[in-house]
């Protein structure tokens, strides 16, 4: 069993997490465009590849997963999620699983206008999101929202051109000063992640991992808290499966007066994830299994609480690549 990790990055202990998992039973086979991404130097092989956006991009993922026999993909970046669910079809006749969501989902995730219209629609607590300057200009002479609000862009990832905007004059330049973008309510109250897993085999939810956020940094978790709530969880699983998620997820919530506001969806391991694993949510051994075939028992919850994470630096040293100058 050979699981190959597209877009590794900076994500050095998500590989070596699978490493412990497969153990002898199988290899990592980590990717990257950039031959200086540290987490490249994990896996037991490593490929520099083109950009996902190059073209030909695609059959060089495929080139490797039969010439190391892979078992499962998956990638640790929003983009290429919708690529490989493309895909899927032309994976599973190599014999290799997609680890992860549809790729309707993949794009409503990306999407963060039709994620908050279908959380509107399924009557599920979120912020306040207008799509057009005239429509969020009504609502604040209506009392419907207050500055600052935030203005970012309507398909993107990792925080990028996210810009607080406290008066009129502000958010008229930056919405006109990006690529789709849109106003979005400011959400104060406590911040939570949420790590989950849903089976691929039985689609049940079958893990769910809670924290507190406590200090942001770059858009990811720099130190955080974990928790747990019954009534979370309860509706994190009915989130979760009313749409449809497969494999991993992380879930950005807001808890203000005793309400959960559900915020985005990233449908892969986020940045946090290495709290949840060192609290006991092993989520690469629950792939691990649903790869040999085998269906996981549902133990949403069971994890060690009140363990802070706190992040910090490590450095990597490597010899320099020839073809870089």
């Amino acid at each position: 069993m050979n699981v190959l990790i597209l877009s590794c990055g900076t994500r050095d202990k998500v590989v070596q997490y699978f490493k412990q998992a497969l153990g002898e039973d199988g290899k990592v086979i980590t990717t990257d465009c950039n031959p200086y991404a540290p987490a490249l130097y994990e896996g037991d092989i490593h490929y520099v590849v083109p950009r996902m956006t190059a073209p030909g991009y695609i059959d060089v993922v495929f080139d490797i997963c039969r010439k190391e026999k892979v078992t499962g993909v998956l990638s640790l970046i929003d983009p290429e999620l919708s690529l490989l669910a493309k895909h899927r079809e032309e994976f599973e006749a190599l014999g290799v699983t997609v680890i992860g969501s549809s790729y309707e989902l993949c794009e409503r995730t990306l999407n963060k206008w039709e994620m908050y219209c279908w959380m509107k629609k399924h009557g599920y607590p979120c912020a306040k999101t207008y799509r057009e300057l005239s429509a969020f200009r009504e609502a604040v002479e209506a009392g419907e929202v207050t500055y600052p609000v935030f203005v970012k862009p309507m398909r993107g990832s990792a925080s990028l051109q996210i810009s607080k905007a406290a008066d009129d004059e502000t958010v008229e330049f930056l919405f006109h000063h990006g690529d789709e973008m849109i106003i979005q309510e400011y959400m104060t109250g406590q911040e939570i992640g949420a790590d989950c897993y849903i089976d691929l085999i039985s689609g049940e939810v079958v893990s769910v991992f809670t924290k507190k956020k406590l200090l942001m940094r770059a858009g990811e978790t720099d130190k955080a808290i974990s928790f747990k709530e019954d009534m979370l969880f309860e509706k994190i699983e009915q989130f979760v499966t009313e749409n449809g998620f497969r494999g991993q997820i992380d879930i950005d919530i807001f808890e203000k007066d005793g309400v959960y506001y559900f915020s985005e969806v990233n449908p892969r391991f986020g940045g946090g994830y290495p709290h949840a694993y060192a609290c006991g949510a092993d989520h690469m051994t629950l792939i691990k299994n649903n790869l040999f075939g085998k269906i996981n028992e549902k133990k949403i919850g069971n994890y060690a609480v009140d363990k802070v994470m706190m992040k910090y630096n490590e450095i990597m040293i490597i010899d320099a690549v020839a073809d870089r100058k």
